[in-house]
């Protein structure tokens, strides 16, 4: 946590930042993005055996405005792309974003014109979960794993994201009209 010196039995200085890190990585709230069967593996996370509340991030928020963790769960198509960058875009700040699965992550075995091949190409991603259903361990290992980077590095100010690359992204895709994919460009030109 950055704990400098210790004065008395009672005093313990350290950075605010830490602090406030430490605070945020143990408050993750969720809000579960589920379009496919991945969903499945996402409930058994947060049951006992799993328990996903060790971690802080046990209570799902079904508005984005009271979450800060955005898990993408399943196969995203270009029609629903444009509802996923507005719950992304409704997200208070700092927010972070992690891929669920082989499908979220990179479009999976659909490798046809109407899935989106990885939700980076909508918004910035901070943990890739890979597996097709990924193990529920998987999943707490990429929990923890966004934890230590909240810890060690925080909100980086570029709408969340903790990749310092996801700037430039970021930049690019607000030039990007959702809709408009190297997909659709390929189709409409036949």
């Amino acid at each position: 946590m950055g704990v400098g010196t210790q004065f008395h039995e009672s005093f313990i200085t350290t950075k605010i930042d830490s602090a406030v890190n430490w605070a945020r990585k143990f408050s993750l709230f969720t809000y579960p993005f589920v379009t496919a069967c991945c969903g499945i593996e996402y409930m058994s996370v947060a049951c006992s055996h799993y328990d996903i509340a060790r971690f802080g991030a046990e209570i799902p928020r079904f508005s984005p405005r009271q979450a800060d963790l955005l898990l993408v769960v399943g196969t995203v198509n270009h029609k629903i792309s444009p509802i996923l960058r507005t719950v992304y875009e409704q997200m208070s700040e700092p927010k972070w974003v992690v891929a669920f699965g082989a499908c979220a992550s990179s479009g999976g075995f659909y490798q046809n014109y109407a899935v989106v091949q990885g939700i980076d190409r909508i918004i910035p991603v901070d943990t890739y979960i890979a597996g097709c259903p990924p193990r529920p361990e998987a999943v707490l290992d990429a929990i923890v794993e966004l934890q230590n980077r909240i810890q060690d590095k925080g909100p980086s100010g570029v709408r969340g994201a903790i990749n310092p690359l996801h700037e430039e992204e970021a930049k690019r895709l607000s030039k990007i009209n959702p809709e408009q994919t190297k997909e659709k460009l390929l189709l409409s030109r036949s």
